[in-house]
């Protein structure tokens, strides 16, 4: 291993290396992992906040940035009743952002009284958790430090159902509205 692997270090904490990390896929449970909720930030676990309901979890690398604010949020925003329709109680937006900016954020796309409400995984911890951090070189460039990859899932009672992650050969609208109501 050590020959295939020679920029690793070998030790207690081989595990926690980006090689052998796994990132989550369809059928495993949320983790429980707390982020914030408004401004001043309240807790929220998102283990507990989706148990016993149909509710679909998005993530973006940035708040405000042209593809999130004009073609992602709004697609969710848009098919609020076709989401309903189909059993869907809430829409998860979490983001690498401090609470006061998704608080903005949500305003700025109106969304505060729908059923998008806007999460900031201000320390990653939901991201790493998820195995979703986003930290190529040109990512860093722009944006200072690591982000979380372009995603959406469908989660049933905790359980990840279907799960879109934009990047490759997959595209971005793989991880909107539209595509997630093909999911559903």
């Amino acid at each position: 291993l050590k020959l295939l692997c020679p920029d690793i270090a070998f030790s207690k904490s081989l595990p926690q290396h980006p090689l052998f990390n796994k990132m989550v896929k369809v059928g495993d449970q949320l983790p429980s992992v707390e982020v914030d909720l408004g401004f001043p930030p309240t807790k929220v676990n998102v283990a507990e906040r989706v148990a016993g309901k149909k509710v679909i979890m998005i993530g973006l690398p940035a708040a405000f940035s042209p593809t999130c604010s004009n073609l992602q949020v709004p697609s969710f925003i848009a098919k609020q009743d076709e989401l309903k329709a189909k059993g869907v109680e809430e829409v998860l937006v979490i983001s690498v952002n401090d609470s006061c900016v998704m608080k903005a954020w949500c305003k700025d796309q109106g969304a505060e009284d729908s059923m998008v409400t806007f999460l900031a995984d201000t320390q990653t911890e939901l991201t790493k958790a998820l195995d979703l951090v986003f930290d190529a070189p040109p990512i860093l460039e722009i944006f200072g430090h690591s982000r979380c990859k372009r995603f959406a899932m469908v989660i049933e009672d905790g359980k990840i159902k279907a799960m879109n992650v934009a990047g490759g050969d997959i595209p971005d609208e793989a991880t909107f509205a539209e595509a997630m109501l093909e999911e559903l």
